[in-house]
């Protein structure tokens, strides 16, 4: 049986990531909350949100499209979190915080995508066998 996305290892990366930022961002004042807060979050929530899409497609094509995307939402994230730090909206220990989550997410997003392209050859190497 195919688990679903919230028991994936990854999905629940994402969520942890998603949450810790919305924790820091919920004090920031408006202007900054509004501006690069809201960008963050979006971003973070996109991650597992393109995952969770992806999981539900229910092809291994269209799974790996999906978490392609959620490849790409982590990237932007880690954009609006160097500005956050830049802008002193974040500061050392705060960064240090979400450090070991997004050092762990970027290479687990990478992992997953390879596993759904062997998926994908394996099942495109049977149907042309047959």
């Amino acid at each position: 049986m195919v688990k679903g996305f919230e028991e994936l290892d990854i999905y629940r990366l994402a969520e942890e990531l998603a949450d810790a930022i919305w924790k820091l961002i919920i004090d920031w004042e408006r202007f900054a909350r509004d501006q690069v807060g809201g960008q963050l979050v979006r971003a973070a929530d996109s991650i597992g949100a393109n995952l969770a899409e992806g999981r539900g497609h229910g092809s291994y094509k269209d799974n790996c499209y999906f978490a392609r995307i959620s490849r790409s939402s982590f990237y932007e994230t880690r954009h609006f979190l160097r500005r956050a730090y830049r802008r002193r909206l974040l500061n050392d220990e705060q960064i240090a915080q979400l450090q070991p989550i997004v050092q762990e997410l970027g290479p687990r997003l990478n992992a997953y995508i390879k596993v759904l392209k062997r998926k994908i050859a394996q099942r495109s190497e049977t149907a042309s066998n047959k």
